[in-house]
């Protein structure tokens, strides 16, 4: 099932992310990213060789499951949060043009996403109902 439309409207007024990867020893890693919606599918990458030098990739090559997460607080008074999270698949960087103009790029392939209060309400008694979407089963070892 692919992105809703408030979906896909929040994550275009958006330009920063935060995805996490494991490495080798089980360590979580998460840092801030560019990302971009094409489709289905969530681009991450930048301008530069140096981008496939970093530990990012070097996690997500070994272990390609990621997640990503995409929030912003409008209002703390009153207080407003809204958010998209992904599970994901990522797949190997590829050379492309993509937000942050030619570069290598990481193509990551939703699984389960789920989102939260993308009208903006203030928040009120209650956190805010999560919306679930499975996107796809992960292929066979991860890719």
């Amino acid at each position: 099932m692919p992105f809703s439309a408030a979906e896909i409207a929040y994550l275009a007024t958006q330009p920063l992310a935060r995805l996490a990867t494991v490495d080798d020893e089980g360590q979580p890693d998460v840092v801030p990213v560019t990302f971009e919606l094409d489709g289905d599918a969530l681009w991450v990458g930048g301008s530069g060789a140096s981008f496939l030098a970093t530990r990012k990739v070097r996690n997500l090559c070994s272990h390609p499951q990621v997640a990503l997460v995409v929030d912003d607080v409008p209002s703390f008074d009153p207080f407003v949060a809204r958010s998209v999270r992904v599970y994901g698949v990522a797949e190997p960087p590829v050379e492309r043009v993509g937000r942050v103009g030619p570069g290598h790029y990481v193509r990551i392939v939703p699984t389960v996403s789920w989102s939260w209060n993308l009208e903006g309400e203030p928040a009120g008694d209650t956190w805010y109902p999560a919306r679930r979407t499975i996107h796809a089963a992960p292929p066979p070892g991860g890719r």
